[in-house]
Order: structure tokens, then sequence, then C-alpha cells
């Protein structure tokens, strides 16, 4: 079952996805050489502590953090520990949620932490950002949930190659429906599959996080032994970005950007609904 919203529980959830900004802007100056990523997840819970939200991600199906922090070839749900120290160089992904009222917010980017990255690793980073605002660009009224996969795919797909010699859209991992659970129907693709059809059709009030996971080589993961740790097969490095999207009589709201992702849907030529916090 797929769970239409009314504006008023899309108002909380915007209240929840603030929440989420908060962490990211947070965690994203935290992200410095030195710290651990157990250092970044006590960032994290004391922004939404001081919010007074909820975590969703603690405890959500044993899940022991409140983040998760996904380094270099770790591509979704690395554990914050003591033990993974952030060194110059390394990238990041800061995957968050928070619940208000019973309502969630999900949202991830991926952070550079000091100085010296390859330029293969800014573009693979961008290139995963840029997929996303085309897929959020494509929840239109009336579109189908295989036009947010296309438009992932499409964008990434016309990029140049970089040098390891073509980008992964990771294919066991996706996005998926958001509202009074974290994780509920549809599930989104980021890439195009003939088996799955055209999927659900867009109207008001259906909510989607939005998450493109790509790597600098193969498409293909494997969890490890603590049966969270999702890494790609061969080793490289991977990116991964999300927003919690409301559609609505007036477009999409991104419900986890803090300006309901108004500048960048204008390169797009779309324009948001306002804000329903006003």
């Amino acid at each position: 079952m797929v769970q239409i919203k009314t504006p008023e529980q899309i108002a909380k959830m915007r209240e929840a996805g603030l929440v989420v900004a908060a962490i990211h802007a947070a965690t994203r100056e935290a992200a410095v050489p030195g710290a651990t990523t157990r250092d970044l997840d006590m960032v994290a819970r004391k922004v939404i502590a001081d919010a007074g939200a909820k975590s969703n991600f603690l405890g959500y199906g044993g899940f022991p953090a409140t983040i998760c922090t996904s380094v270099n070839e770790v591509v979704v749900h690395g554990i914050p520990d003591d033990k993974t120290v952030l060194k110059d160089g390394d990238i990041i992904s800061i995957d968050a949620g928070a619940i208000v009222d019973g309502w969630h917010g999900d949202a991830a980017f991926t952070a550079f932490v000091g100085t010296g990255h390859a330029p293969e690793l800014v573009e693979l980073s961008r290139v995963t950002e840029e997929s996303m605002w085309a897929g959020i660009a494509a929840m239109k009224n009336g579109n189908r949930l295989v036009d947010i996969s296309k438009a992932i795919e499409g964008y990434i797909r016309r990029q140049p190659r970089p040098s390891s010699g073509k980008y992964g859209i990771i294919e066991d991992y996706g996005g998926h429906g958001i509202g009074s659970e974290m994780h509920m129907d549809p599930h989104l693709l980021n890439y195009v599959s003939r088996k799955r059809g055209k999927g659900v059709r867009l109207v008001p009030g259906l909510c989607l996080a939005i998450e493109p996971m790509v790597s600098l080589g193969t498409a293909r993961t494997e969890v490890l032994a603590d049966d969270w740790t999702v890494v790609t097969t061969d080793g490289t490095w991977s990116s991964h970005w999300e927003h919690s999207v409301a559609l609505t009589e007036a477009g999409p709201i991104v419900l986890t950007s803090p300006d309901c992702g108004k500048a960048k849907l204008a390169e797009y030529g779309v324009t948001t609904a306002p804000d329903p916090l006003g």
C-alpha cells in the first residue's frame, strides 16, 4: 500500500526534515581528519535531542547508532565506531533521519574529509548529487515512478566516463516511500528495469526518499559480517545522496532541504510548492 499524506502530515514531515538538515550541517562541519565516526554520531544525537525529536535509525532492525557513516568503499549502512578515524582524502556518506510526532525525515550526503581529493572523486559526488536532483525534478503530478528512475539513470549515463571506465549504479539498494515509517512502498530503483514496469502514478500526497548510490566501478555490493555494512565488491569508492520529497498540488517540496529545494530545482525549470511551515 502506498501512503498518501494530508497537507498537515506533510507539514510534520517538513519539521522532521529540518531536523535532518540540521544534522547534516553539524556532521559536515565535524567530518574532519582525526574525528572518529563515533564522534559524528554523538554530534547527530545532540542535534536530535536539542530539537526534541527522535532518531529513526537507532534500534531500527537492531541498528546500533543514530546515523550511518559510510567511508570510501562503503556504500551504505556503515556503523559509527571508535576505530574508524577519518583521514585526509577520505570521502564519507552520512545518512541521517529523525521523527517528529510520528512522521519521518531521511536524507544523506557525501562529504570530503580534508583536502587532496582526486578529481574523479569530486566528479563522482557531483554526478551522484546531480542525478538525485534530476530525479527530484521528475517528481511531477501525472508522471510514473519509472520517470524518476529514468531521470536518475539518464543523467548518470550522459556524463563522461571516469578514468576507472564507468559509473556503477548500485543495484541492490534504492529509494523508497516515507511517511509514518522510514521505509515504505514503493521501492524506487535508480535505473530502469523492464521487469518492474512503470510503477505507481505520482499524485499529490505521495512522499519519496530519492537516493542514488554510485561507485567508480561495479554496481554490485556485499554485506560484511556485521550484517549492516555494505561495500562494493571490487573495492571502488562510492557516493550516496538522498532527500525526502513530498509531491503536492502545487509541485514538489524537498522536505530535508533548508530552502525546500527551490534553488536547485529552479535549474531544472521546476517551481517548488510553498514551504508548509511558512
